[in-house]
């Protein structure tokens, strides 16, 4: 993933700086300068926001001021596109929210969808959700018909439940049905970007109501085009890490009669920043083929000396009656930015249909 700086940086600020200056002529735009030398120490979000603060400031009018202002940057020159339409977004928001109109909200979301396509506008719609959400819900359902993939594709991704780098919206967490009717819009659409946003947006919806999206997965599977089956397994991808028997059903990986030998492990003590090989061996003993999902689980040592498990995607296969299979892993526990090692015991387990089975365990040597 990029560094907050090579994506909200100086040449963002500088480049909001030009866009506006260009549709505010003897705007001083100060804050907007000031905003500038400070985002050093700052995340990705809060570079964003101070941004957006700024803008705020340096644009004091009312709503309607604000939105002619932006329009002509958006309509002018230099462009007006990239990461400065993050803070732009919430910009538009923000002044649409302290207005308190709803010809001011209802302008915002079409602006929202004008922008959308330069960069995103799915962090900014979060704020409107959350101002007044049946209104907001309302529109976005139109967007569901848009002619523009990337208007289609806010309406999903901007709805979902837990949306990366992006505020929590309340009303979405309390009832998690709220936004089916718009991935039902959207789950045949003709875009793989649209899909692929629909497919997370279920994903998501999975962490709060596994019924509801199992429900909503055997619907779509009942009424399918090419792209759904695929689809749908992006969409359960987390329920199956988690052996939901609902989601494995519906996919197909069902009660499988196998003999199974392992995790083996190739050593038990890892050097840290090192990996961990395993190999297991897999055996259908019924009389009809078995199809199986098989991942395996790490059970990472926490700072207080317990152990927390995290499920790995290993493999998928069909075993034909009688059909032997050797998996073979290595598992990595190269430092990385989001996850921390401790040293100490850890365990491997395979899980094969949401089935877990066998533990080998292993020590994660400290540090040099």
């Amino acid at each position: 993933m990029p560094f907050a700086d090579e994506l909200i940086g100086d040449h963002t600020a500088k480049a909001l700086i030009e866009a506006i200056a260009a549709a505010a002529p003897g705007a001083p735009l100060t804050a907007l300068r000031t905003a500038a030398g400070e985002l050093a120490p700052l995340s990705l979000r809060e570079r964003s926001d101070l941004l957006r603060d700024a803008l705020l400031r340096d644009l004091p009018g009312d709503y309607d001021a604000f939105a002619r202002t932006i329009r002509a940057a958006r309509d002018g020159l230099p462009p007006f596109s990239g990461w400065l339409i993050w803070p732009v977004t919430g910009a538009i928001a923000a002044k649409a929210i302290d207005d308190g109109g709803t010809d001011a909200f209802d302008d915002a979301m079409a602006m929202l969808a004008e922008l959308t396509s330069r960069l995103t506008s799915e962090f900014a719609i979060r704020a409107l959700l959350d101002h007044d959400f049946d209104r907001a819900l309302a529109a976005v359902l139109t967007w569901t018909a848009s002619p523009d993939e990337h208007v289609r594709r806010l309406a999903s991704e901007g709805t979902r439940a837990f949306l990366p780098w992006a505020k929590r919206v309340p009303a979405i967490m309390v009832d998690p049905r709220a936004t089916l009717p718009i991935i039902n819009a959207l789950y045949r659409d003709e875009s793989e970007y649209v899909r692929r946003s629909v497919a997370n947006h279920l994903n998501d919806l999975s962490r709060q109501q596994p019924e509801i999206v199992v429900e909503t997965a055997a619907a779509w599977l009942s009424e399918p085009d090419e792209n759904t089956p695929r689809l749908v397994r992006h969409g359960l991808r987390t329920l199956v890490k988690k052996g939901h028997p609902g989601a494995l059903g519906l996919l197909g990986f069902t009660h499988a009669a196998i003999d199974i030998v392992g995790p083996a492990l190739a050593t038990t003590r890892i050097p840290f920043g090192g990996t961990v090989g395993f190999t297991a061996t897999i055996t259908n003993t019924a009389a009809e083929p078995a199809t199986l999902a098989i991942d395996y689980i790490v059970h990472h040592m926490k700072a207080n000396g317990s152990q927390r498990g995290k499920t790995f995607k290993l493999t998928t296969v069909t075993l034909a009656p009688g059909e032997r299979r050797q998996l073979s892993r290595e598992h990595s526990f190269r430092e990385i930015t989001t996850r921390r090692y401790y040293p100490g015991e850890h365990a491997i387990e395979l899980q094969i249909n949401g089935v877990v089975s066998g533990r080998s365990e292993f020590t994660l040597l400290a540090a040099p």
